[in-house]
């Protein structure tokens, strides 16, 4: 029995809205016997779905919902999981074995309050890396700060840019910065964000090409630094979480690619598990494709060599599970790190279970999966009115041909009425790619004006939240 822990990034790092669908995936990593602990009953239409494929039976599983805390059932309060009535509640449910039954403690994000369940049940020892996530260490190995620091340290190519902690700091070197880039560009990021939400574009030249970049926020600076000034004078408090956390400002890479190398960090060292290529319209985290394809060799070897040294990095500190290490490939061929999710990131349930464990890339003929986010011009009334229109325009999930589409997560409305936002992978033969199947489905689904969606509004990554 492992026990499985449907949370996210601790509010008290960063605050976080509706998490209910997105934690839910938690049931792609799912084994007969397993035990998963989520901040709500789960989606019945949605588990029913995703156990049928992976084979797992329902009463193979058992779930707890955590008690509602400060967020209600949106989000796993970290608090939650030290109720006594609670802990006791999990204690009934390891059975008669009790302590002795679980092989494994897992957790979407390494949180010391999960740390602090282990040891109360005592299975610490069954949560890799306890005793570093007990000490805030999810925070250490999240924070994009930290990061550059980390990267420089192992010897791994970053964009030149700087640690900022303290608006004079961050005036200084976005001028300075911007005298020496051949872009005329800087990107200003917090310690804790993802899928480009908590980015800011600083460009000079309004024509320059942005929309493939993740970067949710774009500012036109004025020119001279008067423009620079005020610009931090305004954004400082949004970009260091009311100087709470440090700021990174780091030159724009313009056309640049992103790409990832996921890694996993255990005691005896690491092991590479999967590449794969993150892609964005309007700025947006659009899609992503498992296996990466379309690079040199070279840019693999570099992009994996990067990767697992920043893999020991993190591993030699402390942090244990998988890890994302992001990065671009500049237009020169040359690879770049940008950060480090050391997370259960928004790509495992996408090349572990559905592309190697459901699709079987490696099987020939050849496969890919691409996982898309609902556009936000897209109108979904509901879970299973996506599933109906998949059946109608015949692109299901056909385990015959290994092609089709597989939904990644339960569509939950955030409010009554509203469409639903979700994410959905697609698996397809290489050759014939896969936007003939999405543009088939945005010919059913696209009919909200764009720019009327509010980006404050989205499920899970951020992205409109996918560490990875």
């Amino acid at each position: 029995m492992r026990i499985l822990i449907g949370n996210h990034i601790d509010p008290s790092i960063r605050e976080r809205g509706d998490m209910r669908a997105w934690t839910q995936r938690l049931f792609w990593f799912a084994r007969p016997g397993d035990l998963l602990i989520l901040c709500c009953e789960p989606d019945t239409a949605f588990v029913d779905y995703a156990l049928a494929r992976t084979g797992v039976k329902r009463e193979e599983l058992t779930v707890l919902a955590a008690p509602a805390g400060a967020w209600g059932e949106r989000l796993l309060d970290p608090a939650s999981l030290a109720v006594p009535a609670f802990v006791e509640q999990v204690r009934a449910a390891l059975g008669r074995a009790g302590a002795g039954a679980v092989s494994e403690v897992f957790a979407l994000w390494p949180s010391a309050a999960v740390a602090r369940l282990a040891e109360v049940l005592g299975v610490a020892d069954r949560f890799s890396g306890a005793a570093f996530f007990g000490q805030g260490g999810g925070e250490i190995g999240n924070s994009k700060a930290n990061f550059r620091a980390l990267a420089a340290a192992a010897g791994v190519p970053i964009l030149p840019g700087r640690v900022c902690r303290s608006r004079a700091e961050a005036t200084e070197a976005t001028g300075a910065l911007l005298e020496c880039s051949a872009s005329g560009a800087v990107v200003v990021k917090q310690a804790h964000n993802g899928a480009g939400v908590g980015n800011q574009l600083l460009v000079r030249d309004p024509g320059m090409a942005v929309d493939h970049a993740g970067a949710r926020h774009l500012h036109h600076l004025a020119p001279g630094p008067d423009g620079i000034a005020a610009y931090w004078g305004e954004r400082w408090p949004w970009a260091s979480g009311n100087d709470r956390w440090p700021v990174v400002v780091e030159e724009f890479a313009p056309g640049a690619d992103a790409v990832y190398s996921e890694h996993y960090a255990a005691d005896e060292g690491t092991r590479a598990t999967e590449t794969g290529r993150l892609l964005y319209v309007g700025r947006r985290l659009s899609h992503q494709v498992v296996p990466l394809d379309g690079v040199t060799q070279p840019v693999r070897a570099a992009l994996l060599d990067g990767g697992a040294r920043l893999a020991e990095a993190y591993r030699a500190f402390g942090y244990r599970g998988h890890l994302s290490a992001d990065a671009l490939v500049l237009p020169d061929g040359a690879v770049v790190f940008t950060e480090v999710n050391a997370q259960v990131s928004g790509s495992l349930h996408i090349y572990q279970s559905i592309a190697h464990g459901i699709v079987d890339v490696a099987a020939a003929p050849a496969r890919q999966v691409v996982e898309y986010h609902v556009p936000p011009t897209w109108a979904v009334p509901s879970f299973s009115s996506f599933l109906a229109a998949l059946d109608e325009l015949g692109l299901a999930y056909d385990p015959a041909t290994r092609t089709g589409v597989i939904v990644s997560m339960p569509a939950i409305p955030l409010a009554p009425g509203e469409p639903v936002q979700f994410v959905f992978c697609l698996a397809y033969d290489p050759a014939e790619g896969h936007t003939a199947a999405f543009d088939r489905l945005d010919a059913r689904f696209a009919t909200v004006p764009a720019g009327t969606y509010d980006a404050s509004q989205h499920i899970g990554t951020g992205a409109v939240s996918f560490s990875s």
